[in-house]
């Protein structure tokens, strides 16, 4: 280890030179920062329909009534202004540095580690298509509250799974952690494929539950760790990219069902493969340099760099690690921390997100395609829900594309006003009689736009976001906290949605995802900040300034 290139690490602490210069270049920005408040970027479209200065308002209104105050609200205690400070830092002025070209590998392990979003995708559409054929086999075949329980206890080990998920990704490392997380993945998908009876197969449900539950916390953690800044934004999307295409994967796992009745367990048995590799892979890929830093094992964080993104940037990266802050010197954060003074309105903001992204009816229009595809004179159910697979995987990927470019924050703004307008759509295709003959039409149409609009932007930001926004100290229980968000109202969703429906009916009920979605823009305009181009560690340091 060269000693002279950064700051060494003795007993946790860091040194205090490098950091309080970081801390000076990071305030020579902030007479800038106060006159660039408006959001930059170019125009966002969805679905043909352009946004920009619908966006821009949101942004400018939400602002205004702010103020300063961002993504930390209002605050007598000078700590809370100068964090305040640094929030206008971080949203306005340039990156304080050009960061230099890798030449690790780091995309075979972001692929290995996208193995888990795959069958985070396959789990869940896995059963849609197998249901009808192992409730039959398995003999239970009238009994819905039975075939309910095989659906739903995926969401049930889902929702343990993503809060267990952060814990052992501080305690043993991310890569240990995926390998333990294979262990579920790969048995309740056995017990599944050999299930005869359905206690057996609720069981497998419930394991391979609580593995995608950890994968859905772990996958985006560790991409965002070890990711150049230059293009974490593109690979963090990748983690929704692969999770549609794993709900792809088993829906045409299925097209051999009508001519094969136990081909279900076939279905179920191929998600075996994925979990073995995966705990292969991570068996030979780098563990977070990041993580590493925090336990003080400095050699293999410098070996883990170079790895990734090559041995000209380990001085770099390296210097940017332990001039972070003070999250080194600290002590591993607990459950309770999440919710002190000094974290809650950054991990209420991550909250938030992954709640508005499903109140605002993704499953419901995922639930209602086939129905609604139906009213337009598609029958096939197979042809409907590739209709919507394709769509998704298409959007994803055009976010993909532009995360690094548009930002974070301008696609989420753009996405919710963009499923807005199509849940207005799909409304009034329901109700209005002077587009009855049109109606099918519409509907069809408005269930493409939204599907295309949220993967633009509300599908795969938040789980890329969280991570880039919370504390490294924090960061594993934050992002398992607000994904466990996400799977205990997805469930909720699953469990009264059809109720809501029959008592207000669907029209109105999508007019109320619209409004969510128009709520949304708002909070998003006036808390969310925005990280393209920036470090983590420059994150870090903007969010949670020391004291």
């Amino acid at each position: 280890m060269q000693a002279s290139a950064y700051p060494s690490v003795k007993g946790g602490k860091i040194g205090f030179v490098v950091q309080n210069q970081r801390r000076v270049l990071l305030n020579l920005g902030e007479s800038t920062s106060r006159r660039s408040l408006s959001m930059t970027g170019g125009t966002a479209c969805c679905g043909g329909l352009s946004l920009n200065s619908m966006a821009s308002m949101g942004v400018e209104l939400g602002r205004t009534r702010l103020g300063v105050n961002g993504i930390f609200g209002s605050s007598a205690k000078p700590r809370s202004l100068k964090a305040q400070a640094s929030y206008e830092d971080l949203e306005g002025m340039v990156p304080s540095k050009q960061h230099g070209k890798s030449s690790g590998t780091v995309l075979p392990f972001v692929g290995v580690a996208c193995l888990g979003a795959i069958l985070f995708g396959y789990h869940l559409g896995v059963v849609n298509g197998a249901l009808e054929y192992l409730a039959k086999d398995l003999g239970i075949a009238q009994n819905t509250v039975l075939q309910g329980w095989v659906v739903s206890t995926l969401l049930a080990g889902a929702t343990v799974g993503s809060f267990t998920g952060g814990a052992l990704a501080d305690k043993f490392g991310r890569t240990r952690t995926f390998q333990l997380d294979a262990i579920p993945l790969a048995i309740g998908a056995f017990l599944c494929a050999t299930a005869q009876n359905v206690q057996t197969m609720i069981i497998g449900r419930l394991l391979a539950g609580i593995g995608i539950g950890i994968s859905s916390a772990i996958v985006p953690l560790y991409i965002s760790e070890i990711s150049p800044t230059e293009i974490r934004g593109a690979l963090g999307s990748v983690n929704q990219l692969f999770i549609c295409i794993g709900i792809l994967a088993a829906l045409i796992a299925g097209l051999p069902l009508a001519g094969n009745p136990l081909w279900w367990r076939t279905m179920f048995g191929i998600a075996i493969v994925p979990s073995v590799l995966l705990a292969l892979g991570m068996a030979v890929s780098p563990e977070s340099p990041r993580w590493l830093v925090q336990q003080g094992k400095i050699s293999q964080a410098e070996k883990s760099i170079k790895t990734l993104y090559g041995k000209e940037r380990v001085a770099e990266v390296m210097n940017d690690l332990t001039a972070a802050g003070q999250s080194s010197t600290e002590s591993e954060a607990g459950w309770f921390d999440l919710f002190s003074s000094r974290y809650w309105k950054v991990v209420s903001v991550g909250a938030a997100l992954f709640l508005f992204q499903q109140l605002a009816g993704i499953n419901a229009v995922v639930y209602y395609s086939t129905s609604v595809f139906r009213s337009a004179g598609i029958a096939s159910d197979v042809a409907a829900s590739a209709l919507v697979g394709a769509a998704n995987v298409f959007g994803t990927a055009v976010a993909s594309s532009l995360m690094d470019r548009q930002g974070r924050k301008s696609l989420l703004i753009t996405s919710f006003a963009g499923m807005a307008a199509s849940m207005m759509l799909l409304s009034l295709s329901f109700t209005w009689t002077v587009l009855a003959p049109y109606s099918g039409t519409l509907a069809v149409l408005g269930t493409v736009l939204y599907v295309l609009s949220f993967s633009l932007g509300a599908g795969p930001v938040p789980a890329l976001l969280l991570p880039e926004i919370f504390a490294s100290r924090i960061r594993a229980k934050g992002v398992a906290l607000s994904l466990g968000m996400h799977w205990i109202s997805n469930f909720v969703i699953g469990l009264y949605f059809l109720s809501v429906v029959n008592k207000f009916g669907i029209s109105t009920v999508y007019l109320g995802f619209s409004a969510v979605c128009l709520l949304a823009v708002l909070y998003i305009a006036g808390n969310v900040v925005e990280t393209k181009g920036r470090s983590l560690e420059e994150i870090e340091r903007a969010l949670n300034p020391a004291t």
